[in-house]
């Protein structure tokens, strides 16, 4: 189980916050060119919201490093599922492997697109794009008191699992998971680790590629 998963961030849109046919929303797997706008989008997340206690800011802050980022883009570029509207990013999506079960980490849209179908848009297409055989379920941590991660949990099949009381720095969680269809042999294996892995992403990141 990760300790350190997370849906918060993506509003509630209703229809009058369609996207304009002039602003088409797309989806891509991340690049390590991305990384740097990412893991700085990233650590705004985590220091705006206003859900989680200092101790567990400064855990992922130190936790989330772009060589983090790097080495889930390496497993996987969709694990890095980045949405773009009109060819510009405006939300990312962050998840892993974790013992056949993919865990969603972090969801942001970004603050000047959240009057938008972004993030209705962006969990669809992260579902449709991880029903692809690899996993059981799809897994996530979030608070009580985020009334938006609730309801796009309810619309999109998600079941509130537990509540998992003085889990992270003493705060309860709430378990919500999302089921799939898993058909291929084996599981994921996740980030490589290790001196030479990391000496790999880090040239990596210099060529951007």
């Amino acid at each position: 189980m990760s300790e350190t998963v997370d849906l918060q961030k993506v509003p509630a849109e209703t229809p009058a916050a369609a996207e304009p046919a002039t602003q088409p929303i797309t989806f891509r797997g991340a690049t390590f060119a991305d990384i740097d706008l990412v893991h700085a989008r990233l650590k705004e997340a985590i220091e705006t919201s206003p859900f989680y206690l200092p101790e567990f800011k400064a855990y992922e802050t130190r936790r989330l490093t772009k060589d983090h980022l790097a080495g889930l883009i390496e497993a996987d570029p969709f694990h890095i599922f980045v949405i773009e509207r009109s060819g510009k990013p405006a939300a990312f999506m962050m998840s892993g492997p974790e013992q056949g079960t993919l865990w969603l980490y972090w969801s942001y849209v970004f603050p000047e697109h959240r009057r938008s179908a972004v993030g209705m848009q962006a969990m669809r297409a992260f579902i449709t794009h991880w029903d692809n055989g690899r996993f059981h379920k799809i897994s996530t941590y979030t608070k009580a008191g985020n009334d938006a991660a609730a309801l796009i949990m309810k619309r999109f099949g998600f079941t509130l699992t537990v509540t998992l009381e003085q889990h992270i720095f003493g705060e309860d969680y709430l378990l919500y998971e999302r089921k799939l269809t898993k058909v291929a042999p084996g599981y994921d294996n996740g980030m490589q680790g290790g001196i030479k892995a990391k000496i790999r992403r880090r040239i990596r990141r210099l060529l951007k590629r």
